[in-house]
C-alpha cells in the first residue's frame, strides 16, 4: 500500500511541476511569442534561455521584462525592435515572464 501511494505521490508531484511550464509554453504559443521567439534558438528575437541567462539574479528583472513584453523595446538584443504586445494583459506578462526566467 505504501508502494502504491509512493508512485502516485511521485507522478503526481511530477505533474504538478510540470504542468506550470507547459502551460505558460502554451500561452506563449497562444499569444503569438512564439512567431518571433523560441525557447532554445534565436529566431528573430532572442531565444528565451538566453533571456533567462541574461537577466538572471537581477532584481527588477521581472518588472523590466513584463513592461517589454507589453510596451515593446529596442537595442537590447539587436537593431531589431520588439513591437508592443497589445494582446498581452498585465496578468499575463507577469506569467510569461515568470516562466521565461525559469529555462536554463
Amino acid at each position: 500500500m505504501k508502494r502504491t501511494f509512493l508512485a502516485i505521490a511521485s507522478l503526481t508531484a511530477g505533474f504538478v511541476v510540470s504542468t506550470p511550464a507547459l502551460a505558460d509554453l502554451q500561452l506563449a504559443q497562444a499569444k503569438n511569442c512564439l512567431a518571433c521567439h523560441a525557447v532554445d534558438k534565436k529566431l528573430v528575437g532572442p531565444a528565451y534561455k538566453d533571456v533567462a541567462a541574461k537577466y538572471a539574479g537581477q532584481k527588477d528583472a521581472a518588472a523590466k521584462l513584463e513592461a517589454k513584453v507589453m510596451k515593446g523595446g529596442s537595442g537590447v538584443w539587436g537593431p531589431v525592435p520588439m513591437p508592443a504586445n497589445t494582446q498581452v494583459n498585465a496578468e499575463e506578462a507577469k506569467k510569461l515572464v515568470a516562466w521565461i526566467l525559469t529555462l536554463k
